[in-house]
Order: C-alpha cells, then structure tokens, then sequence
C-alpha cells in the first residue's frame, strides 16, 4: 500500500524562499534582475571571445565554456523560480523534477572541472619553458588544439557522470513524506528528505560523488597553483611576478567563490546546516556565482577589456 500511495506521487510543489506572498513581489524583481545581468554578462562574453581573434587562446577557450555552463545551469533554475513568484503555486512534474535535478547538477560538475582545467592551463602558460607562436592556440604543444578537446571532454564526461549518478541515486526512491520539497528547485538533499525508502546507503552516494565532484577538481587546482607558485618565486624578475599574479587572480576569486559554497552546502552534515538556511545558502552558487564570474574576468582582465574596445570600436564606425 505504501508502494501504490508513493507512486501516486505525479508532481512536486516548490516551496520556494519565502512564504509571505508580499514579498513574491519584490523578490521576482531583484532575481530577474539577478537573471538579466547574469545572462547578458555571459552571453556577452561568449560573444566577444568569439569574435575576438586575440582571445582564440586556452584560456579563453575555456572561459568561453566557463560562460556557457554558468549561463545554462542558472536557467535550469531562476525562470522556474521566477514562475513561482508570480503564480504563487509552484509545482514541477516528477519527470520535470528529474529532468531539472539531472541538467543542473550536470552543468555545476561540469563547471567544477572546467575550472580545474583552467587551473591547469594556467599552470601550462607560466611553467613551460617559451615556444615561438605559430598561432594562438598552438602556445604550447602541452595546450594544443587536440588537448583543449580532451581537455572539455573530460569536463563534460565528468559533468554527464556526476549527473547520471545522483539522479539515478534519487530516482529509484519512493516518496510518501508528501510532495512539498523545502527547496526553490528540485536538489538532492530535499528530495532526500520527502523519501520514504532512503538509507544511509543514498546518502553515502550523494557524499562520494559530491567528494568527488568537488575534491578532484579542488586537488588538481591545488596542485596546479602549488607548482605556480614555486615557479613564479624563482622568476628574477618583479613585474614578471606581478604579471603571473595578475593573469591568476580572476580565476583564483571565482574558484573561492564557487566551491567555498558548494562544500559549505554539501560537504556539511544537515544537523550543522538545516534545509531552511541552506536552500537560502544555495542562492549563493547558483545565481549570485554565475552572475559574479563575467563580471570578475572583465573587470580584472587587460585582455578583455582591450578587446571589448576594439569590437566597440568596430560596431560604432560600422
């Protein structure tokens, strides 16, 4: 009998972030607002890097791919958001509700290891010995064209992993606690909790490939700025050093800002952190990250900047 009532279960409602409906008002506001910047940012930076020959390197390469996951995993999740706080009832179909979970958790592995990869290129650019330029992408035989390639699949092979396992994790569960998921979107540990045959078994999974999600990444970024550092202090050379310092600072602040608070959602027991305070915790990696990190590259990045004029320049003379 309980089988039968959990299979029933057809659709989820979204609790959302706040109950009081006088603040659906100016909450849809300031996230759309949230919304608006973050995709003009990213997109915008997918375009230059497009259109802008200097930036056909590694590095841009991989922020290009860096703006593309953050522009799509956050519309898995603010327009739903944005619905919620206009019609007041936010519900999602158990289908929807899986397809949602699988896309966004496979776009934030993705991104996870993008920035590794990134990490990595840096390391390549500042600790390989000089080669003659043939063209922008041909560096460093250690970033060529074909290693880039392997280099994004392996970020999207991981992501589609990361994905298939969590969701696989969570779709096999039945749900008899009701439907209500305490949470703006559908996410693993809310979900979790609504289950009525979960164990302690679901919730090892969810921290192994969570750990592995997160610590892969973060071990080969430690490693990779471990190695830079110890090449950049035997550089005889102080604008040499600040120049190094320079072209990692960007990807150093968005690699704190996004995995400070994906371990601070995840990796920490629910006794320490409830679902009240950590679906508002998660507003942090999912909207306000992906809306910081074309903002941090351009502000912070010569190269950027430069080529943002030049295409400017181009549009208003044409």
């Amino acid at each position: 009998m309980l089988a039968e009532n959990s299979s029933s279960v057809t659709e989820f409602l979204l609790a959302g972030l706040m109950a009081q409906p006088g603040l659906r008002a100016p909450l849809f506001c300031l996230f759309l607002g949230f919304y608006v910047v973050t995709m003009v940012g990213n997109l915008g930076l997918i375009t230059l890097i497009g259109l802008s020959a200097p930036l056909h390197t590694p590095m841009y390469f991989f922020l290009f791919n860096l703006s593309f996951i953050d522009s799509c995993y956050c519309t898995t999740v603010t327009p739903k958001m944005l619905m919620g706080f206009v019609s007041g009832r936010n519900a999602i179909s158990h289908a929807g509700c899986m397809t949602q979970l699988f896309l966004f958790l496979f776009f934030v592995v993705s991104e996870s290891f993008v920035l590794s990869a990134m990490a990595y290129d840096r390391y390549v650019a500042i600790c390989s010995p000089p080669v003659p330029i043939v063209s922008p992408l041909l560096s460093s035989p250690a970033m060529s064209p074909r290693v880039c390639l392997l280099l994004l699949a392996g970020v999207y092979g991981m992501g589609c992993a990361g994905a298939v396992a969590h969701t696989g994790n969570i779709a096999g569960l039945t749900f008899c606690a009701g439907n209500l998921v305490n949470h703006y979107m559908c996410d693993i540990l809310p979900l979790l909790e609504l289950s009525c045959n979960g164990s302690s078994l679901n919730v090892l999974v969810v921290f192994l490939v969570v750990a592995v999600g997160i610590g892969v990444p973060i071990v080969a970024i430690f490693v990779s700025y471990g190695l830079i550092l110890s090449s950049i202090l035997h550089f005889s050379s102080t604008h040499g050093r600040s120049k190094a310092f320079s072209t990692c600072s960007s990807h150093l602040i968005v690699v704190s800002l996004f995995f400070g608070s994906g371990a601070f959602m995840y990796l920490k027991p629910p006794s320490i952190l409830p679902l009240d305070q950590g679906k508002v915790s998660s507003l942090f990696y999912t909207i306000v990250v992906p809306m910081l990190n074309p903002l941090i590259y351009s502000l912070r990045n010569k190269d950027v900047k430069v080529a943002l004029k030049k295409t400017l320049g181009r549009i208003t003379f044409l």
